[in-house]
């Protein structure tokens, strides 16, 4: 009896002798991949810097504010092209943070009966996996002309502020911030109604319990409580807007001029890449590639900014 007794327990340090084996492989492992991953980024950043260097030698950071792009005269500048992405990802933000929060609340609670939820989820989803070219096409077909008359109202009408200053021709700047919205609609829609799903049932029980009704327990204690995770996502999407190419190279007119009226052409980094990046040399593709190390820098920017926020809403 002893005998056997003693086998076992050397059965058992002999398993966890090798459970500890692996366990200290799969960690190396870990390691190995995440820092994998920094190394990558850091990669490309330095082999992008590496190619942009003689354009940040002649420029500086005057390229930064310089609006113009002259390929003949060998003088380049992004703001214009700055100007556009930022401008333009805010108008998408503008337009689905609203639109991708309350369809989050609506799939997430029993608003609706559960076939009819899971229906526009997939629908909502498969916003996801149309190719953005695709949307550009639909943008330059149906929603330019759809503008039209819109667009001729606000200049008609609000023609005094600068924003619509300018006659609505078709491409522009509001079409491309339409575009972008209904391209980042399904990552925030998704990760605001996981968030809101992952708030635990106690915490809407008790909000119940005190009598508070389905609307100020979604509002007071729901939204509260997947803040962080909604934040996140918009944050996702915001990246996602500000790299985006084909759709708003096709529908955003492609103009380097500085304008801020948002019925104009404007371009953007991404779209500024796309259309000359095949024809450039030397010091134009230089500069290119010191505007995509600028977006590389703002779609970074953006990413610490969100896990800052983050971070401090977790706090509270």
């Amino acid at each position: 009896m002893t005998q056997l007794s003693l086998e076992k327990n050397n059965q058992n340090k002999a398993r966890s002798q090798t459970e500890k084996t692996i366990d200290r492989i799969f960690k190396g492992l870990t390691y190995l991949f995440a820092f994998s991953v920094i190394a990558i980024l850091v990669w490309i950043a330095i082999q992008v810097a590496l190619q942009a260097k003689p354009a940040i030698a002649e420029f500086g950071l005057g390229f930064l504010t310089s609006t113009s792009w002259n390929p003949p005269e060998q003088n380049y500048g992004i703001l214009p092209a700055v100007y556009g992405t930022v401008v333009s990802s805010f108008i998408a933000l503008l337009i689905a943070v609203p639109i991708g929060l309350a369809s989050a609340i609506i799939l997430s609670e029993n608003f609706l009966p559960l076939s009819i939820r899971r229906s526009l989820v997939f629908l909502v989803e498969l916003l996801a996996a149309i190719p953005s070219v695709v949307y550009g096409l639909w943008g330059i077909y149906v929603l330019i002309p759809f503008l039209k008359p819109i667009g001729s109202w606000l200049h008609n009408t609000l023609g005094w502020i600068p924003l619509f200053s300018t006659s609505y021709i078709g491409p522009g700047m509001l079409p491309a911030g339409i575009i972008l919205s209904i391209m980042i609609l399904p990552i925030l829609t998704t990760i605001a109604r996981d968030s809101l799903a992952a708030v635990p049932p106690e915490l809407r029980s008790g909000s119940y319990g005190v009598g508070a009704t389905r609307w100020q327990t979604m509002f007071s204690v729901l939204i509260p409580a997947a803040f962080s995770g909604i934040v996140g996502g918009i944050m996702l999407a915001l990246g996602r807007a500000l790299g985006e190419t084909m759709a708003v190279t096709l529908v955003i007119g492609n103009s380097n001029n500085l304008d801020v009226s948002l019925l104009a052409p404007a371009s953007t980094i991404a779209s500024l890449m796309a259309n000359q990046f095949s024809e450039a040399a030397d010091l134009q593709k230089s500069a290119l590639l010191y505007a995509g190390l600028v977006l590389f820098a703002i779609t970074l920017i953006v990413n610490i900014l969100a896990e800052f926020i983050i971070s401090k809403v977790k706090k509270y």
